[in-house]
């Protein structure tokens, strides 16, 4: 062929799966070409003659989003070169031989997210230029680029915050945290493209598509609009909350394994949102979203959270004079936990300092610039109190932080007297799963200074003049309080477990009673007359209709100590609890020489019946793994209507699910399933057996799985 014939395309090599393993993609398939932004990648390029550098001119033309610009970012056009040069969309580092040519391209840190398509112009000198597709790729965030807003500068960290799938979540009580493990699976491999239709699906790009597209560059901005369309309170998003107990039209959002189901399902139904979810649903398929596009994202529970919704700092909670926690019509409340992310990236946004990890909020219950989202707020300026800061400092900041004043109602209903101002009471025991490990992570100590000291009443004072004004720092409601001696209490009173409490089985507490000094009758016995009252706790802090009461008549000398036996029996509440299945058995013991009345509660968790999972010795990609599971119903009743599923990114392709019909009281039930594993690697399979009586019996067991023998 003459030398002067035009350069002609014959065929394009992506080379998807190196780059994808270059690009730490390979999870998600070696099919498609997934890259990270601020990175070289390799492709191949056949002509119809060898390439001459003096007189052919190749142009690489990048393009995504509705209508791609280059004003908007979403177009670069870029000539191939020998060298790079810089942070910028570049063709460089050419190799010829004979017919092909091998280039690497390379793009810019701050590149917009998302699928392109890829094509090159040719020409030779004034020529009229011939275009040609070379295919398409995806672009995700680079947390390995030191060049990109969410680079984190430690393997081990981005083993855990991006490239595992699977994790827990901490539920229950501060006194009574169990593990949910969770199936992430943000490398399933449809899942990188429903997270683009959630971005697609949002209320800013049927807005504005170009204008989205064109932000999809910036960290903060996608974080929101995920945030925003977890939650399904303004548009099409992902899931639909339910903190009711009706979940018929759905599914119970403890019924959940994890989150590749859920949005499989709403890409399924053409993006009508799934039910159900709570706080914890909504935190988990945000993190699978977040991995997945690139950002370091971690799954984080607050026990003891506040919603404070009118931004005074504190929280009100009433009961009666029999000890039983009344409803308010406030829409303050303390929530027995609340789940959200924590995001790794530096905030260009603020002042310096505020980078590394921000809370991102997917859970529906504030809005924020008009929508229902939560974030991302600067896990440092929550610490440091500077609730000025965008977004949403100070509702984050009162949700670990804010003050909890307990009231007693008369049955005139009105308040009679404060039973206590708690100080620590709000933003307890804040978990994580710890890196390279099954086992939960304090992390209390990054959002706030220790209980109670200078530091942290410092910080409090801080954020409250900036919420509430310095005019409003000082008033008679918190006068009253500090001149309350609630330290000056003439008996202490606590309730304890006699043994693990177990659905299904009579509870048995203890009363121990405790007298201390007393001003007013410093040596003399004083009268206590003493209610108890137990009731259903639901998730949001609220409580049912009182299911126990009982009442006594105590009569405490000086220095002595006495231990009262209590029974609650399982028949007081079999009926009568929630799917979480947690009591509040709160007492008022009201001394009879003063009036004076002392508070004091006590949350019991009921336990489930514990299930077990066996496997075969070695696990191996495509090699037959025996499962055996076995569970036995520990309660005084059957369990009926079972059904078992499991799931487990890389183990199962979706999920297994049996039904397992009634389990009699005693009963051991026992499967036996094979799986053959799909890929090498760490694994961890979750199994969810649901009944009627208990919702959530759950286990899992961390299983590695060896590559195919060659």
């Amino acid at each position: 062929m003459a030398q002067g014939a035009a350069l002609e395309l014959r065929s394009t090599d992506l080379q998807s799966s190196r780059n994808n393993k270059e690009h730490h993609t390979q999870e998600m398939g070696l099919k498609r070409l997934i890259v990270r932004r601020g990175q070289i990648f390799k492709l191949q390029l056949s002509f119809n003659r060898p390439f001459q550098s003096q007189t052919d001119d190749i142009t690489f033309v990048a393009e995504t989003g509705p209508e791609p610009t280059e004003l908007l970012g979403t177009r670069a056009t870029f000539l191939l070169t020998h060298t790079r040069r810089g942070n910028v969309w570049s063709a460089s580092d050419f190799t010829i031989h004979s017919n092909s040519l091998q280039v690497s391209l390379f793009t810019p840190a701050n590149a917009v997210i998302g699928h392109y398509t890829l094509k090159i112009e040719l020409s030779q000198g004034q020529s009229h230029s011939v275009t040609y597709p070379l295919g398409t790729f995806i672009l995700l965030f680079n947390p390995w680029s030191a060049e990109d807003d969410v680079y984190l500068p430690s393997e081990i960290l981005l083993q855990e915050y991006i490239m595992r799938d699977y994790g827990f979540i901490y539920k229950g009580h501060e006194r009574f945290i169990t593990s949910w493990p969770w199936n992430y699976g943000q490398f399933e491999e449809d899942i990188i493209d429903i997270c683009f239709e959630i971005l697609n699906k949002s209320l800013y790009f049927l807005n504005n598509s170009s204008k989205d597209y064109s932000k999809r560059n910036d960290v903060v901005y996608v974080s929101r609009v995920v945030s925003a369309m977890i939650n399904s309170n303004d548009d099409n998003g992902v899931l639909q909350g339910n903190w009711g107990e009706d979940y018929s039209r759905g599914v119970s959002p403890l019924e959940w394994n994890g989150s590749v189901a859920i949005l499989r399902q709403w890409l399924a139904r053409g993006g009508q949102p799934v039910k159900y979810g709570q706080c914890w649903v909504f935190a988990a398929v945000m993190c699978t979203v977040m991995r997945c596009l690139g950002v370091p994202t971690r799954v984080v529970s607050n026990f003891r959270s506040a919603h404070n919704a009118d931004g005074n700092l504190t929280i009100d909670t009433y009961y009666d004079q029999n000890a039983e926690m009344l409803p308010t019509q406030k829409r303050d409340k303390i929530w027995n936990f609340h789940v959200w992310d924590e995001c790794w990236m530096i905030r260009k946004d603020l002042p310096p300092g505020y980078n590394g990890w921000q809370v991102l909020d997917p859970t529906p219950q504030q809005t924020s610039s008009g929508l229902f989202c939560c974030g991302p707020t600067s896990v440092k300026a929550i610490m440091e109190g500077d609730i000025h800061l965008a977004y949403d400092t100070p509702f984050v900041y009162a949700e670990v932080n804010a003050d909890e004043v307990i009231w007693l109602f008369g049955d005139d209903g009105q308040a009679r007297e404060i039973l206590a101002h708690n100080t620590s009471s709000i933003g307890k025991e804040i978990s994580t799963k710890m890196v390279g490990s099954d086992q939960r992570q304090n992390i209390t100590s990054s959002y706030k200074y220790p209980e109670g000291s200078p530091e942290e009443r410092s910080v409090f004072m801080k954020a409250s003049r900036k919420m509430l004004g310095p005019q409003r720092t000082s008033s008679p409601f918190l006068d009253l309080l500090s001149s309350r001696d609630f330290e000056d209490q003439p008996a202490q009173l606590q309730l304890h477990l006699a043994r693990t409490p177990e659905w299904g089985q009579d509870l048995l507490l203890k009363l121990h009673v405790r007298r201390v000094s007393d001003r007013a009758r410093p040596q003399g016995p004083i009268g206590l007359e003493v209610r108890f009252c137990a009731q259903a706790l639901l998730h949001g802090g609220a409580t049912r209709e009182p299911l126990w009461r009982q009442m006594v008549h105590l009569n405490l000398d000086f220095g002595k100590e006495i231990q009262w036996p209590l029974l609650l029996p399982y028949n007081n509440y079999r009926n009568k609890l929630t799917d979480e299945k947690l009591i509040r058995v709160s007492g008022i013991a009201k001394v009879e020489e003063t009036g004076r009345s002392l508070l004091f509660l006590k949350d019991i968790s009921l336990e489930p019946p514990h299930l077990s999972i066996e496997v075969s010795e070695r696990a191996e990609v495509d090699k037959v793994l025996q499962v055996r599971i076995t569970l036995t119903n520990t309660l005084t009743v059957a369990l009926s209507n079972c059904t078992m599923v499991l799931e487990g990114s890389g183990l199962i392709d979706g999920q297994v699910a049996n039904d397992l019909g009634t389990l009699v009281a005693g009963e051991t039930i026992q499967i036996q399933l094979e799986l053959y594993p799909i890929k090498a690697g760490p694994r961890q399979l979750q199994v969810l057996i649901s009944s009627s009586e208990v919702k959530e019996i759950k286990g899992y067991k961390d299983i590695f799985v060896a590559a195919r023998a060659v």
